[in-house]
């Protein structure tokens, strides 16, 4: 402010001393013609097909960032939508409301195109972020999908990679949940140890179905439900019949969505094939009756 005061006063002086030798601007009664119109304000919008150096569900324009997708990243913007409607005209959607259910389901059909499949399928998660209450208030409407790769199957910790995620699901890549063996505490699970599938295994992924449309607490209940439609993956996976004798070619494994990702709208559950009684060491895959006998 010191040195703007300074330069006008600087220009009031000049202007005197030239006063005597030029016609002087006189006033055309018009105050705001002279001076243009200032540019509309800017909603900020975050990038789509960017990587980020770090995960939130919250996007702050002062603390945006980007990185090159060649360099060491936490996630992937592959989509940026927009609520519409009722969705738009209210507060700020939330965990578990119908307008980020929708906007959860966009993301899902978008990174699925952005990929070439079932990101379920695969060491990935699927983030949404919104604006922040003060941006959603002067009038942002957008949210971002980003796709992040996980440690495991068991563990859904974003870690950090270097390359994009476009393509991801097509051809053989290492990301695709394929074969396992699983490590028992007596009769409980405690983690799917990925192997090839020409090693030694009792587990091996078949395929994700999408749950119908139920409360957390009611799904946490429904576990021989979820045994059922998971069973039925295995038979079409393996090419066997689905009848009284598949209990005894093979068992389930069934990996859910996280409580906050099933309150966000995602109802998609993750079938394994389990092997109890023998070691596999080939995929299942169309093994038939013969490859996967009643035991």
């Amino acid at each position: 402010m010191r040195r703007w005061l300074v330069a006008l006063a600087l220009a009031g002086t000049a202007t005197m001393v030239l006063v005597g030798c030029v016609q002087p601007h006189r006033a055309d009664g018009d105050l705001v013609d002279d001076w243009p119109a200032l540019p509309a304000p800017q909603l900020f919008i975050p990038a789509t097909d960017a990587c980020l150096p770090r995960i939130t569900v919250v996007v702050q324009a002062g603390t945006y960032e980007t990185v090159d997708c060649g360099r060491s990243h936490l996630a992937e913007a592959v989509h940026v939508g927009t609520f519409t409607g009722p969705a738009a005209a209210g507060a700020r959607p939330e965990p578990g409301s119908p307008a980020l259910r929708t906007a959860r389901a966009e993301c899902d059909q978008r990174a699925r195109l952005v990929i070439g499949g079932d990101w379920h399928s695969a060491r990935l998660t699927l983030t949404i972020a919104v604006p922040s209450v003060t941006a959603w208030l002067a009038g942002a409407r957008w949210y971002r999908c980003d796709l992040s790769e996980t440690d495991s199957i068991d563990n859904t910790r974003p870690v950090n990679r270097v390359g994009s995620l476009r393509g991801a699901m097509i051809g053989d890549n290492p990301l695709v949940h394929r074969c396992f063996d699983p490590k028992l505490i007596g009769n409980n699970l405690n983690y799917m140890a990925p192997v090839l599938c020409t090693e030694p295994h009792r587990a091996e992924f078949v395929g994700v179905y999408v749950e119908r449309d139920m409360s957390w607490a009611q799904f946490i209940k429904a576990r021989q439900q979820v045994h059922r439609r998971c069973m039925a993956l295995i038979a079409a996976f393996a090419n066997v019949p689905n009848n009284s004798e598949l209990p005894y070619r093979a068992g389930s494994i069934f990996y859910p969505p996280s409580q906050r990702e099933w309150e966000e709208g995602d109802r998609g559950v993750r079938c394994f094939l389990w092997s109890d009684d023998r070691r596999l060491t080939r995929s299942m895959r169309g093994a038939g009756p013969q490859g996967l006998p009643a035991s």
